[in-house]
């Protein structure tokens, strides 16, 4: 079995949205990830799903584009993004489908690995960070904290946490996440949302601490999935 990962699909076969604002080569986009996904998961391998997975505004919406992420090869781990909005609870959320495990405070298993995760939020800047920013940050780091939290409850010592905002601000510095991340003694966070060169430079990525950052949101990648463990 292999662990893939890939964030920001922004599917919408039952809207009309054009991704080129974002910059890049957007052309065809779904039409690459299909491709990739196809030519490189089995069955048996699992796929981590970063969020902005549809941008259906319901779930009416987005489930065309739900069904198509379904039939493709391996299971599925979703957490939520930002744009999101057809998002609904785990709990029924999770009686969709068979091979489509949607995580929020929950966690779920692949080989002795726990797969934790959640939103994940901005973190402060000298951009734009107010006092509603300031309560979702907390929120959201509390979220992951209880997935976390869960896992270890029941024993299990390799985390992974896949999450939808970068864990840190564009100064890199430290936040309440990668204190998380460090406290829990995480092996890699998976994140996404950042689009555009300029973005990417934004993302943490490497090694910190002991704690493994991917950026795998869909352009950074060319549309193709990035393989996290064999």
């Amino acid at each position: 079995m292999s662990l893939y990962a890939i964030g920001d699909l922004h599917f919408s076969t039952s809207v009309n949205k054009p991704m080129h604002i974002f910059g890049g080569n957007w052309d065809r986009h779904e039409e690459k990830i299909i491709e990739s996904w196809m030519s490189k998961v089995k069955k048996e391998d699992t796929v981590l799903v970063l969020g902005d997975t549809s941008w259906g505004i319901n779930l009416s919406e987005a489930k065309s584009d739900l069904d198509i992420i379904s039939e493709l090869p391996g299971n599925k781990f979703f957490i939520k993004g930002n744009h999101d909005y057809w998002w609904t609870t785990v709990t029924s959320l999770n009686k969709l489908y068979d091979n489509c495990k949607f995580i929020q405070t929950n966690f779920y298993e692949y080989e002795d690995y726990a797969i934790c995760g959640g939103r994940g939020w901005i973190c402060p800047n000298d951009v734009k960070f107010d006092a509603k920013d300031e309560q979702i940050y907390k929120r959201e780091e509390n979220r992951i904290r209880i997935s976390l939290e869960s896992a270890r409850k029941k024993g299990y010592e390799k985390l992974i946490v896949m999450t939808h905002y970068p864990p840190t601000n564009d100064k890199l510095e430290d936040s309440i996440f990668t204190k998380l991340y460090e406290e829990y003694n995480v092996e890699k966070v998976i994140y996404g949302h950042l689009h555009g060169k300029e973005s990417f430079k934004m993302g943490l990525k490497g090694i910190r601490n002991g704690v493994e950052y991917i950026l795998a949101s869909c352009d950074y990648l060319n549309f193709d999935l990035i393989q996290i463990l064999d």
